[in-house]
Parts: C-alpha cells; structure tokens; sequence
C-alpha cells in the first residue's frame, strides 16, 4: 500500500463569508498598495481621456469660479474679505473646499459606481475611496499652484498680506480635508446602498454646506447669533487656518483647530467601520 504524503498547505489569502466590523483588514490595503496606484492612475486618465482642453480644467474651474463669486459676493453683494483683495480671499476658500467637496461627493457614490467591479472581483473594497482621495490630490496640488500664482501676481502689485508661521500647518490641513471628505463619503456611500432618496438630498446638500462654510465670507464678518453654528461645521476651523496661513487673515485658534481634528478622526473611524460592516453585503442591495 503507496504511502500516503500530507502537505500542509499555507494560503496566501483567505476569504471568509463572516468578520468582524471592527477588522478593518488594513494589511491587506497595503498588499494591494499597486491597485490602489493603478485606481488613481485610471481616474485620472479616463476622466480628462475625451476632453479637448484636459488638465486645463483644474485651472479653469477655480478660476471662473472666483471670477463669478468676487463679482456677485464681492462687488454685488459687498461682502467683507477681512481687507485681502477680493480675487484672492475667494481662492484661497475655493482650493481648500474644492478638494474636501471632491473627496466627499465621489467617496459617496463608490457603492453604486463600483457594484459591478465589486461583484465579480475581490480585494480590500477600502482601496476605492482611498484611491479618491489620492487622487484627487493632483488636483488640488495644480489648484494650490494657481494659488500660489494668483498670490505672487497680487504680492508683485503691493497687496498687504503675509504668511505666517500656521503655514507649518499646512500637511496637516491637507490630511484633515482628505480624512474629513472620506470620513463623510463613505458613511453617505453606506447609506445609499439601502435608502437611495439620500443621493438626492446629499446633492443639495453639499451645496448648502458650501454656505454655511467660511467660503465666501470670513468668520469675523458672520452675524454672532450663528457664528457657534458656523464653527460647529469642521471645514471652517479647516479653511479659516489655511487663509491664516497664506495670507495672514483669518480666525484661527487652536481650540477651533483642534476641536475640527477631533471631529475628523471619529468621523472617519466610524464611516471606515460602517463602510465595513456595509460591504459584506451591499451587493444585495445595491
């Protein structure tokens, strides 16, 4: 009788039916660090693959929107700028808030987006909005630019402003917005699965939000009965530290600061568990 040889087999990946939501498989993120690349790679190409004028886009949205915000907030509707020249106050909001909006409305949708992809292949379904918001900082580096052009053009004609030392902030802020719009995306993207009516009112939404952001008017300038309200909204500690930064204007504090840092990290804890939780399965729903 032939002698029977038993290998003990190691698998390289193992995929179970149940987990817990609080196994947030991050080791597997990074093994499919590569995945996460060709995402963002793929974003970037596919979305500017069709389009005459290209990258040329991420210049041409912030420019026309100050253009229109300084001529309807700034020249008609006279609204302050805390004494920064009109064009620059409003892009300075426009680059932070472009790239947190960017982050949050397209982490909302990467349930239903990706239904098909998620169905038929696995991998660690936390490298979608990832690769979002990765993304997404091409973007905002070529908008900062803009900034930065727009601020050299304004410093060359004599306009008084300074940076300051909260510009060391910077790295800080760019993690907050990210974490912030990922935070929030996928606690959206989780409930669409099962309530779609919330896609239509997260549209609106966000465009709300936009206002009830120091955007488009400085902190300082806000009626005192709703400046508690504003500042409850993390995004404007977030912007109000970025024009600090920059151009020496804004109402920074580190309390502000602080309390949007901590609004950030359990916003983003709980949408990576829910997020979890849901994609286990969403793809009865979806």
């Amino acid at each position: 009788m032939d002698d029977v040889i038993i290998v003990d087999q190691k698998w390289d990946l193992e995929i179970k039916p149940t987990n817990s939501i609080f196994n947030l498989q991050l080791k597997d993120v990074w093994n499919y660090r590569d995945l996460l690349w060709l995402l963002v790679r793929r974003d970037f190409v596919s979305f500017y693959k069709q389009t005459i004028l290209g990258p040329l886009w991420f210049f041409i949205q912030p420019l026309f929107t100050t253009i229109i915000f300084t001529l309807v907030f700034g020249q008609m509707g006279g609204f302050s700028t805390d004494s920064l020249p009109q064009p620059l106050f409003y892009m300075a909001g426009i680059t932070a808030w472009n790239y947190f909006a960017e982050c949050l409305t397209k982490t909302s949708t990467v349930f239903s987006v990706n239904a098909a992809i998620f169905g038929k292949v696995y991998f660690p379904r936390l490298i979608m909005p990832l690769s979002i918001v990765v993304s997404n900082l091409v973007r905002f580096g070529v908008q900062l630019l803009l900034f930065l052009m727009v601020m050299g053009f304004y410093w060359y004609q004599g306009a008084r402003f300074n940076i300051t030392w909260a510009i060391a902030l910077f790295p800080i802020i760019v993690v907050l917005m990210a974490l912030l719009g990922l935070g929030g995306g996928m606690i959206i993207s989780s409930l669409t699965t099962k309530y779609r009516d919330l896609a239509f009112l997260f549209t609106f939404a966000v465009q709300l939000l936009m206002y009830a952001t120091t955007v488009i008017y400085p902190l300082s300038s806000a009626p005192e009965k709703y400046k508690w309200l504003i500042e409850l909204n993390p995004m404007t500690a977030i912007i109000e530290t970025f024009r600090y930064g920059f151009l020496g204007q804004g109402s920074f504090t580190w309390y502000s600061f602080g309390y949007s840092s901590l609004v950030t990290c359990g916003l983003v804890v709980f949408g990576v568990i829910i997020f979890n939780k849901v994609e286990k399965n969403f793809i009865d729903t979806v």
